[in-house]
């Protein structure tokens, strides 16, 4: 029966351990910026052209990478709040519910502006066929 008890205690031990470690990796993982493609498609009588929508997460006090997007970009903000540092011109200030467009080519830097809450919306792009989502810039 001793040996039972042991054998038990370990798991038990183990288990909560990779607990705590899978608990690290899910906030990690929350804590990035991600977009989530939904649709691409070629945009019907304009030659060349196509339409991408996409979800962009991200995580709470995060700052995104400085980009660009080559075509049209229009967001709509489902949830949170964020700052939109666009280079030589003034930040926008978004919250759930605002929309907002950005020129092709603009220089953005995102802030999720709360340390606590996600920040979510949905992005639709006009853009030259088969260009990159998003263009990292240094």
């Amino acid at each position: 029966m001793k040996p039972t008890v042991g054998i038990l205690v370990i798991t038990l031990a183990v288990g909560a351990a990779l607990g705590a470690m899978g608990s690290h990796i899910v906030a990690a993982q929350q804590a990035s910026e991600r977009r989530t493609v939904l649709l691409t498609t070629d945009l019907v009588g304009i030659e060349g052209y196509e339409v991408r929508m996409w979800r962009t997460d991200i995580g709470p006090g995060v700052v995104g990478a400085k980009h660009y997007h080559p075509g049209t970009e229009c967001v709509y903000v489902l949830e949170g709040a964020l700052n939109l540092e666009k280079e030589g011109e003034a930040s926008a200030h978004l919250k759930a519910g605002d929309a907002h467009c950005v020129p092709p080519r603009t220089v953005l830097v995102p802030r999720n502006v709360s340390n606590t809450e996600p920040y979510k919306s949905l992005v639709v792009m006009i853009a030259p066929k088969g260009q990159p989502l998003a263009v990292p810039v240094k």
